[in-house]
């Protein structure tokens, strides 16, 4: 008798421990969720303001997930809008700014698992000015240094260069075909 007796305590003070740590771990994520909701916000902005330096103000685009209108005055300066590729490590997340007439003015890589030193260099300037004022055509990775019209592939990283290309010019083609090029 005595054997049942102490396993059933056992289950029952396992019960009540799982029991209140599970009320804590819902009481922090509701305390926390909504912190962490306004800092990703924070950080959205942030990120389409550096990319659009001279935008007064970003207005979501009806009929368009996550994307924003980035507005100098009453005039539409770009488009802001996130884009996705797969690279060698996995997934590449970006918000790209496009011109209405689909020119690229930047993009800031949000996630990778790209290799450090290698891929990771994807967010370096030395390879991201390579992209401003390109159009969609123009949007091809090389490896020919003298080529100075095309994306010039990082050296070691060249699934991450076109991964990267094609998510920047994926997001310059959908601007297009919204705006018409105009």
């Amino acid at each position: 008798m005595e054997n049942n007796n102490s396993v059933f305590k056992i289950t029952k003070n396992l019960t009540i421990t799982c029991f209140i740590a599970g009320v804590i771990i819902a009481l922090v994520y509701y305390i926390t969720a909504p912190v962490a909701a306004q800092k990703q916000i924070e950080l959205k902005n942030k990120t389409m303001q550096s990319l659009v330096k001279n935008a007064d103000d970003f207005k979501s685009v009806s009929g368009k997930t996550d994307w924003y209108e980035a507005k100098q005055g009453s005039s539409t300066v770009a488009y802001v809008l996130p884009a996705e590729s797969k690279g060698y490590g996995g997934a590449i997340t970006m918000l790209v700014a496009v011109t209405p007439d689909g020119k690229v003015i930047g993009f800031s890589i949000l996630s990778h698992n790209e290799t450090p030193g290698l891929g990771a260099n994807a967010s370096k300037d030395s390879f991201t000015s390579q992209f401003k004022g390109k159009t969609a055509e123009d949007l091809l990775v090389v490896k020919d240094k003298s080529n100075h019209k095309n994306i010039q592939a990082m050296t070691g990283a060249t699934i991450t260069s076109r991964a990267v290309t094609k998510g920047v010019k994926e997001a310059v083609e959908k601007v297009t075909t919204f705006t018409g090029g105009k």
